[in-house]
C-alpha cells in the first residue's frame, strides 16, 4: 500500500547493473536518478561513471534503478494494469519519495545485498537517497546527496505546478493514449529549464548575436532557440503523464513527515555524508544544502561555485570527483568541513 493509502496489485522495477559484487560483498555503489533520465548512469554521467572513471566497474558494482513512475521500464502510467488488461493511464497513483524505497528495499534483498559501500544522487535522486539513509540507518556506510534537501520548497512546488498546468492546457491529455499531452509537455519542459539554468549560463551559452538553425519561424534569438530545442528534445524520450506524476512525487518529499520534523529525520542518519550543493542553483538554493550538513551528525559541504545552476551537478564532475576522492579516501576527522571550489 502506498503512503496516499492507495494499493497497486503488484509493481516491477527495471534496473541496471556494472561491475560485480565482490566476494565480501562491500563495493555497492548505488546511484539514483533524476528526474528524466534512467537506469543507465554511464549513459547521463559519464564524467563519473563508466571504465576508467571514478566509478570504474572494475572495482565497484554500481546499481541504478529506474524510479516508479517513470517510462524507461519500471511500473508506471504505461504499465498494463492487470485489473483491466489496460494501460493504467491517469489512474496511476502518485508514488511518493519514500514509497519509491519501499520498493527498492525489495531489489536489494533479492540482489542479496546487506551493505552499500557509498550511495549518491542529485536533484530528486538525492532526495530518494535521504529517504533510505533515514529508513535504514545501518545500511549505507557513506552517503552524498546532490543539489538536493530534505523538504521540497513552495518555491520548488510552484515550478512543479506551473509545469503541470502547462502540460494540462494539451487538450490531448485528458485522452487515455501514450502520446497524449506531448505539447504540453514541451512547455513543461521549457519552464523547467529555467529553474535548472541561470542568467549567467544563458548568457555564456545562447548569447544574442549567436548563431543558431531557428526551429520555429518565430524563433529570433538564441535563447527562444534553446528554449523550444529543449522541450521538442523532451518530447521525444519521455511521456506526459509520467512527467506529470513523477513531479507530483517530487511535490510530495519531506523526510520529516511522521517522523518529528526534518531536524530529528536528519539525526537518524549514521553514514559518513558529504552534502553538495551548487551555489548558483535557484531552485535547491545552498541555503538547504547548509540545513542538510548542519543536522546530519558529522557532515560536510561541499559548495560549487558554478554558472550553470541546478544543472551543475550534472556539469561540474571534476569538482566533485576530487571532492570524492578526498571524501572516501581522508579520515572523517581530517576531511574540510566546507570546500569553495
Amino acid at each position: 500500500m502506498l503512503e496516499s493509502g492507495e494499493s497497486l496489485p503488484g509493481f516491477h522495477l527495471a534496473y541496471t547493473t556494472h561491475g560485480h559484487l565482490n566476494a565480501a560483498k562491500d563495493n555497492v555503489v548505488w546511484i539514483f536518478h533524476a528526474l528524466t533520465a534512467n537506469s543507465n548512469p554511464i549513459e547521463w554521467w559519464p564524467g563519473l561513471v563508466g571504465e576508467g572513471k571514478f566509478f570504474d566497474p572494475a572495482k565497484y558494482f554500481i546499481i541504478c534503478v529506474n524510479k516508479p513512475g517513470s517510462p524507461y521500464g519500471s511500473i508506471s502510467p504505461l504499465s498494463i494494469n492487470p485489473e483491466t488488461n489496460e494501460p493504467f493511464h491517469h489512474s496511476f497513483p502518485v508514488f511518493s519519495i519514500r514509497d519509491m524505497i519501499k520498493t527498492y528495499q525489495h531489489l536489494k534483498n533479492d540482489l542479496g545485498i546487506n551493505k552499500i559501500f557509498i550511495g549518491l544522487g542529485g536533484s530528486t535522486g538525492g532526495m530518494q537517497l535521504l529517504e533510505w539513509a533515514i529508513e535504514e540507518p545501518d545500511l549505507f556506510d557513506h552517503i552524498v546527496p546532490i543539489a538536493t534537501n530534505g523538504v521540497l520548497s513552495p518555491w520548488a512546488i510552484a515550478f512543479n505546478a506551473s509545469q503541470r498546468m502547462a502540460i494540462e492546457t494539451d487538450e490531448t491529455f485528458s485522452n487515455n493514449h501514450i502520446n497524449g499531452g506531448q505539447k504540453g509537455l514541451a512547455v513543461a519542459r521549457s519552464i523547467a529549464i529555467l529553474s535548472y539554468r541561470q542568467y549567467n549560463g544563458y548568457a555564456i551559452t545562447q548569447q544574442r548575436d549567436k548563431a543558431f538553425v531557428p526551429l520555429s519561424n518565430e524563433a529570433f534569438y538564441a535563447a527562444d532557440n534553446y528554449q523550444r530545442y529543449q522541450g521538442l528534445k523532451l518530447t521525444k524520450r519521455f511521456n506526459a503523464l509520467c512527467y506529470y506524476r513523477l513531479t507530483q512525487s517530487m511535490d510530495s518529499h519531506d523526510i520529516g513527515r511522521n517522523r518529528n520534523g526534518a531536524e530529528a529525520a536528519l539525526k537518524l542518519i549514521s553514514a559518513k555524508t558529504l552534502v553538495i550543493g551548487i551555489c548558483s542553483d535557484l531552485l535547491y538554493p545552498i541555503t538547504e544544502q547548509e540545513f542538510l550538513q548542519k543536522n546530519i551528525t558529522g557532515a560536510e559541504l561541499l559548495s560549487i561555485a558554478s554558472d550553470f545552476g541546478h544543472d551543475g551537478f550534472l556539469l561540474e564532475y571534476e569538482k566533485i570527483e576530487t571532492a570524492l576522492s578526498k571524501f572516501i579516501n581522508a579520515k572523517r576527522s581530517n576531511f574540510l568541513k566546507i570546500v569553495n571550489q
